[in-house]
């Protein structure tokens, strides 16, 4: 059995391999405070397998999206200003 443990800004983030921990297709949304930065260091480290993209949503947020081989899914998002602000 393997954990994970990542940390950054001061929050932690624990993922198991281990069977039971959670069911394949899971997905979670985490805010960042700087969603473009996050995405120029994932690119920049050139993953062969993980390269995502930063979107733009209709509901506001710009959001980047990591998926693993069992179809779990991190969103990474931050709000964007109203244009009427």
């Amino acid at each position: 059995m393997r954990f994970y443990r990542h940390a950054r800004d001061g929050r932690e983030l624990h993922l198991s391999e281990h069977h039971g921990d959670g069911s394949s297709g899971s997905h979670i949304r985490i805010a960042v405070a700087d969603v473009a930065a996050l995405h120029r260091e994932l690119i920049g480290k050139k993953y062969r397998f993980a390269r995502p993209g930063l979107e733009e949503t209709p509901w506001r947020t710009k959001e980047v999206t990591v998926g693993d081989p069992f179809g779990n899914r991190l969103t990474f998002y931050e709000g964007m200003p109203n244009p009427e602000s």
